[in-house]
């Protein structure tokens, strides 16, 4: 079966974002709090977000806390912050493929990308 992991390199400093919270929201008629984690020194969830069954078909969001992670690391923001709360909406057509959903991130930017 598939699962769903997630990984957030701070492209600011050049190393992971370890300490960032960050929620798993599942869409449909509601938006749906799946999971809640904080990342771990390797930037990483411990565990995957969503694994075998409970890995479905269709739309999701991974909200991370950007605002917070940079702040507890001493970064000066702006008030209020560019990027404070980043939301990467998509979609899972294949669930028994593995889908890894990275972000890489600044103060000023992030991109994202489908891994493996």
């Amino acid at each position: 079966m598939g699962a769903l992991t997630t990984h957030v390199l701070d492209t600011a400093s050049g190393k992971p974002a370890g300490g960032m919270r960050l929620s798993l929201y599942r869409l449909g008629p509601a938006r749906v709090c799946l999971v809640s984690c904080q990342t771990n020194p390797d930037g990483r969830c411990d565990q995957a977000l969503l694994a075998d069954e409970a890995l479905i078909a269709g739309e999701y969001e991974l909200e991370f806390q950007a605002g917070d992670y940079f702040r507890s690391v001493g970064v000066a923001l702006s008030q209020p912050p560019f990027l404070d709360r980043v939301v990467i909406r998509f979609g899972i057509a294949e669930p028994e493929q593995h889908y890894h959903v990275p972000l890489l991130l600044s103060p000023y930017g992030y991109s994202t990308y489908r891994g493996s």
